[in-house]
């Protein structure tokens, strides 16, 4: 791992899924991909979609909003998408709030998806200093940018796939400055305190109001 992080191939990314409760029988409902550029989100170049999961999904509290039954009905299903996310993904390096969760469903359910990579924005911040508020709406919130996401992610919000992983994407670059004080750092110094083994098994996704994660 050479050169400085924003030189790598980074992909922001965030799965909203049926809940932790479903086991091995999770489905992904959304999912969204934000390429980074040089450390700099490309919104125009992201890609996003609902997924119909095939079945009727009971209504639940964690359940991200606007993701109802009809508007599931009328996506596309999982296999028509995961030829997509294989060709975006494929050797790069995944960034996400928590992604260790994402990364879990996603291999579950799409086995064609190969990464190079992953880090966690959580991770991130907590090696920082952050023990407390660290969900990615508070961090956002500290850093001042949750008006720049919501300005980036046109027709999303909080707890969609799209505003989530352009959040992400932006939550990484103001901790990584934070991480020496200068934006040069180097991808292997990012990755030591961030990076989680493809092959490290994730925690269960935990219901929508952990505050891990919210």
């Amino acid at each position: 791992m050479t050169g400085t992080w924003q030189d790598a191939a980074l992909v922001a990314i965030d799965l909203e899924g049926t809940g932790g409760q479903d086991g091995d029988q999770e489905d992904i409902l959304e999912i969204a991909l934000v390429p980074l550029h040089a450390g700099t989100v490309q919104v125009a170049e992201s890609y996003t979609t609902v997924i119909n999961p095939g079945r009727h999904i009971a209504v639940r509290p964690w359940l991200s909003p606007g993701l109802t039954n009809q508007v599931l009905a009328d996506s596309p299903p999982l296999d028509r998408v995961e030829p997509e996310l294989a060709t975006r993904l494929h050797g790069r390096i995944l960034v996400g709030h928590n992604v260790g969760v994402d990364w879990r469903l996603l291999h579950r359910r799409c086995p064609t998806v190969k990464p190079a990579g992953l880090i966690d924005t959580l991770r991130l911040a907590r090696h920082l200093g952050g023990r407390t508020g660290n969900s990615l709406t508070a961090l956002l919130d500290r850093h001042n940018l949750t008006r720049q996401v919501t300005d980036l992610a046109a027709g999303s919000q909080p707890h969609r796939a799209l505003w989530d992983a352009i959040g992400a994407g932006l939550l990484l670059a103001a901790l990584a400055h934070r991480l020496h004080q200068t934006p040069l750092v180097t991808l292997e110094e990012l990755y030591s305190v961030a990076g989680i083994p493809l092959s490290s098994p994730a925690s269960p996704r935990p219901p929508a109001d952990h505050p891990g994660l919210f």
